[in-house]
């Protein structure tokens, strides 16, 4: 593999931090009222989503259900509210960021959550997200200007953040292909790893071991696939490596 990066773009839920079993855990509460459940195939369309087209999709798969999006969207807010600080990091993650800032590598967090949520997911986390200085890009940031993933829009806004220039459209000169070519972009969901794909970047799909069960065949395949950000070796892509223990 051996490329050379310069800069390291992260997806947020699932990735950093254990938020989608929370989103799972109060999505069957609801559904399991009407005798539904949520399996790991439909969760797959849904992950990377915005809120409002993931609840949008999640109810037209079960249109008997008497339950309108607003009323789901207020529900599942405040339970989900109520289990945000009960989330943790997930392996590996620390250790990968603090060595990331250490050698002076870039770093910024671009996700399908909404700043409101943000907040609320990194109350206890704010040590950790610290090492960001600020470069969180949630799906407020970049409305109006994307359908959310599989779309390339955010990945290249949170690298025009970074002050690289790859423009802003999944078409590019060579130049900003050159530049996005410099990218590494951590992923968990399907739709998160085609975005990074179409971004021009690198991607490393991180994924729950479940979700390789049900994902679908795409013609964007990840650069390299790992069942925890523990494995993950820094030397491979050019970066410093972790230091001896």
């Amino acid at each position: 593999m051996e490329r050379r990066i310069d800069y390291v773009v992260f997806d947020m839920d699932g990735l950093l931090i254990d938020t989608e079993r929370v989103y799972t855990e109060v999505t069957n509460d609801i559904l399991g009222r009407y005798g539904k459940i949520m399996t790991w195939d439909i969760k797959a369309q849904l992950m990377g989503k915005p809120q409002i087209e993931s609840v949008t999709h999640l109810l037209s798969l079960f249109p008997g259900i008497d339950i309108t999006i607003d009323q789901y969207i207020t529900e599942s807010q405040k339970k989900l509210d109520a289990n945000w600080p009960t989330v943790q990091l997930l392996p590996g993650v620390q250790r990968l960021i603090q060595h990331l800032v250490k050698h002076n590598v870039p770093i910024v967090v671009a996700t399908a959550s909404s700043r409101r949520n943000f907040v609320r997911k990194s109350e206890n986390l704010k040590e950790f997200f610290d090492y960001f200085q600020g470069n969180i890009i949630c799906a407020d940031d970049v409305a109006g200007k994307t359908t959310g993933k599989p779309d390339p829009y955010i990945f290249l806004h949170a690298a025009g953040v970074l002050g690289k220039a790859v423009g802003a459209t999944e078409q590019c000169t060579e130049a900003e292909a050159v530049e996005r070519d410099k990218g590494l972009v951590f992923e968990d969901a399907v739709y998160g790893v085609q975005a990074g794909k179409r971004a021009g970047m690198s991607v490393v799909w991180v994924p729950d071991e479940r979700l390789l069960d049900v994902a679908s065949p795409s013609p964007y395949i990840p650069d390299e696939t790992l069942t925890s950000i523990e494995h993950f070796k820094p030397e491979k892509w050019g970066l410093p490596p972790y230091d001896t223990q």
